[in-house]
């Protein structure tokens, strides 16, 4: 069906806003949680601190990212609802577990892998389900969605900081869950306006058979040779993506000591990335196709050259420049993600074509926090670790600079394809004509000659 561009949309699309700020509003306050952890679970010892404890964080933003070509799997068999529903449900266990660990290890199990894939689970169908009611509004809608992220990133950082310094890490984890809970209840909100492949397979009163594996894994995706340049430019563009997230915190610390607050830094973040998905959402709308990836071109280029001149600021005010900044480009990036999957490969895939995108997105931003963390505890510095997070997304930047025109060659080519199939029919039509033509005469000639 057509979608409706409003109606019950606009209450989903306010579930799926919370969805975001939720899930990320976490995932991106966990520099506050590092600072945290370092002091909680660290002794001067341990000569791999930093290293270990940023796996904590780098392993739940990974495991995000990682799960979604299953989730894209689950949300086509199942419908978007379901999926959220047992998501949330699932992110709430792991959060509530973590706060009841007494070493760093347990979290990487907790918080690293049972609430991260509770938040893929409810994170993707949000993703989906605005498809379903939005069509020529889809980029302002997604720009207000995706803003919820940054409004949570704005605001988590002084609560967080509160609830620690005054109820300890694991009462503050405990109060998270809350914000888990009520998108338990936001994901009911989830009403689908296109059948899923249960309801497809059964019918109403029918049995559900499990569809074909080609049904279940859609890699036809990947024929599309734009969708697979972009699954390639993406994940080459994001190895330094995370790093500011978990280790900004802890330079700004060890460079300005406490002297300065370092949680303005992710205020400025969340603030301007708020910003910047709302005007860059709007803005895609009137970008036509794929050129949408343009955006994203430039994006990449400011975010990789933000994060190498973290290390050259000397003085507070500089950083708070830089992260203003660096925050403006990342909503551009993120709020534009689903809207480009739709131009590449069109509504009927675009489920699993962001899920396959997305997991291969997870081993960079898996990879990258814990290397930083590796090269601060040799270096004794965070200053190479940023100067080389800001190499992969200039080097995704120009991988992307090809797409528009892959695009369009691939629509000329989709295009001509069906004239030519028109063409042959009517040369055969004519021929059949002819044929008939030629065997008819003689017999009229035989009938008259009786």
């Amino acid at each position: 069906p057509e979608p409706p561009e409003g109606g019950w949309g606009w209450v989903v699309m306010l579930a799926a806003m919370w969805c975001n700020g939720a899930v990320f509003g976490i995932q991106n306050s966990c520099g506050v949680l590092f600072v945290s952890m370092l002091r909680l679970f660290g002794s001067s010892d341990d000569k791999q601190l930093v290293f270990k404890t940023a796996w904590v964080s780098s392993l739940s933003m990974g495991m995000v990212f990682f799960c979604s070509p299953i989730v894209s799997v689950f949300t086509d068999l199942f419908g978007c609802r379901k999926v959220a529903v047992i998501g949330a449900a699932v992110g709430l266990v792991g959060l509530l577990s973590s706060s009841f660990v007494s070493t760093i290890e347990p979290l990487y199990f907790t918080y690293g892998i049972v609430f991260a894939c509770g938040c893929s689970f409810a994170y993707q169908p949000s993703l989906v389900i605005l498809g379903h009611y939005f069509k020529k509004r889809l980029g302002l809608v997604n720009g207000i969605v995706t803003a919820g992220s940054s409004l949570f990133t704005v605001s988590l950082p002084f609560l967080l900081r509160v609830l620690l310094d005054s109820v300890d890490l694991f009462n503050t984890l405990r109060v998270l869950c809350i914000l888990m809970f009520v998108l338990f209840l936001a994901g009911f909100t989830y009403k689908p306006l296109v059948p899923n492949t249960k309801d497809k397979e059964g019918g109403k009163k029918g049995k559900f058979k499990l569809p074909p594996a080609k049904k279940i894994c859609n890699f036809s995706v990947f024929k599309v040779l734009s969708y697979r340049i972009w699954a390639l430019g993406i994940p080459a563009a994001l190895f330094g993506y995370f790093v500011p997230y978990v280790h900004l915190m802890n330079h700004v610390k060890e460079r300005f000591g406490d002297s300065v607050p370092e949680e303005v830094l992710l205020l400025c973040l969340g603030i301007t990335s708020g910003v910047g998905r709302l005007i860059f959402g709007r803005v895609a709308d009137y970008i036509p196709g794929a050129k949408k990836i343009y955006l994203q071109v430039a994006s990449f280029f400011f975010i990789g050259l933000m994060s190498m001149m973290i290390p050259l600021c000397n003085v507070f005010g500089a950083l708070v420049a830089v992260c203003l900044f660096m925050g403006l480009f990342d909503g551009c990036f993120i709020c534009i993600m689903a809207p480009i999957a739709f131009e590449l490969v069109g509504a009927q895939d675009v489920s699993q074509a962001i899920g396959f995108l997305l997991g291969l997105m997870s081993v960079p931003m898996t990879v990258g926090p814990p290397v930083a963390g590796l090269l601060r505890d040799k270096l004794g510095t965070y200053d190479v670790a940023f100067y080389l997070a800001g190499v992969p997304p200039l080097i995704g930047g120009a991988i992307l600079c090809f797409i528009p025109w892959v695009h369009e060659r691939q629509k000329l080519k989709a295009r001509a394809k069906p004239v030519d199939g028109e063409t042959t029919e009517k040369m055969l039509e004519n021929e059949s004509t002819l044929v008939s033509d030629t065997t008819e005469k003689p017999a009229k000639e035989l009938d008259s000659g009786f």
